[in-house]
């Protein structure tokens, strides 16, 4: 097998394609064949040595995944040779084949193409867990989605659409608020353009929004949490703009706010039925319509690093999906 090896978690600039022998599944795991794997953020923080997770050296990077399974290992009654699935196992997936524990993997129907599902498990169940689970969000409220055309933006914008709210997505080109609005958001704004209070206050008819749904941090939060309507939820994603933002706590008092912590890969280890279940919720979404990854574009997997470097330039749309 081949794969992207992090020996010293450096940078993008230190991983190496390499040859290594393909594994054999122990107890509990699956040898799956890569088709696909998508790009998340955490998968750059990850060969920057920034992620909370930090795993041995060397390890294959690729948080997310979908392909066949090869080879079960002992104890592995549930998945069978030759039956498609998706993984988000944080490791693995930037190569031609992986070791992946059974009970992570996701069982495909025949009629999800496995670009769609290693660019599903993450930013859905990121953005469902945040929206329907951490915020309560109801049908008829309004949601603030930063970061809008990126990849659990453009997942928030159709699962707060499915669940009957009115959505304004924030972007930071024209371009990417016309995607917003191809998904079915409300409202948009170009934050580079407009002025990000005056426009939530007119689109709001002054209220401002019941939920803010913020991947982005940066210097875009406080203006956005000074926006938030009375007993507003605002749910803190990630910081894909850089700096962790730091907020005045007068500004929940003077609202009567929640600022929400949304992480949901602790959440499936502590809930698993709950995640489970939710999971479920999301697959049917998909078969009915409700939902669909948005892809940028594909990209052969031995063209990782031309991937990592389209991430780094905010101009993706989406989710990049590198394919074997």
């Amino acid at each position: 097998m081949q794969a992207w090896l992090c020996e010293n978690p450096t940078g993008v600039e230190a991983l190496s394609w390499r040859e290594v022998s393909t594994p054999k599944p122990g107890p509990g795991e699956v040898l799956i064949e890569i088709q696909a794997a998508s790009l998340n953020f955490p998968d750059l923080l990850i060969v920057q040595n920034k992620y909370q997770m930090k795993p041995p050296l060397p390890f294959v990077p690729g948080s997310e995944y979908a392909g066949t399974v090869q080879c079960v290992g002992d104890g592995v009654t549930h998945l069978k040779i030759g039956q498609k699935v998706a993984c988000l196992s944080g490791t693995g997936g930037f190569g031609t084949h992986t070791l992946a524990p059974a009970k992570l993997c996701l069982p495909l129907p025949e009629n999800f193409p496995a670009t769609d599902a290693a660019a599903f498990i993450m930013t859905y169940a990121t953005s469902y867990h945040a929206l329907l689970d951490r915020a309560a969000l109801k049908a008829g409220e309004t949601v603030l989605v930063l970061g809008a055309a990126g990849g659990v933006g453009t997942a928030a914008i159709q699962i707060a659409k499915a669940t009957g709210a009115k959505v304004i997505a924030a972007t930071s080109t024209d371009e990417k608020c016309a995607l917003c609005k191809s998904l079915g958001a409300d409202e948009v704004i170009n934050y580079s353009k407009l002025n990000l209070r005056e426009t939530l206050k007119t689109q709001t008819a002054g209220q401002g929004p019941d939920v803010i749904y913020d991947p982005v941090g940066g210097d875009i939060a406080e203006p956005a949490f000074r926006s938030i309507a009375w007993r507003g939820r605002y749910l803190v994603v990630g910081f894909a703009g850089g700096p962790i933002p730091c907020l005045p706590l007068n500004l929940p008092l003077l609202k009567g706010a929640s600022l929400v912590g949304v992480f949901w890969g602790e959440f499936a280890k502590r809930e698993p039925q709950a995640n489970t279940s939710m999971m479920e919720t999301l697959a049917k979404w998909y078969a009915l319509g409700k939902i669909k990854p948005v892809i940028d574009r594909t990209l052969p997997m031995s063209e990782l690093k031309t991937a990592y470097a389209l991430m780094g330039t905010r101009s993706v749309k989406g989710k990049l999906v590198m394919v074997n």
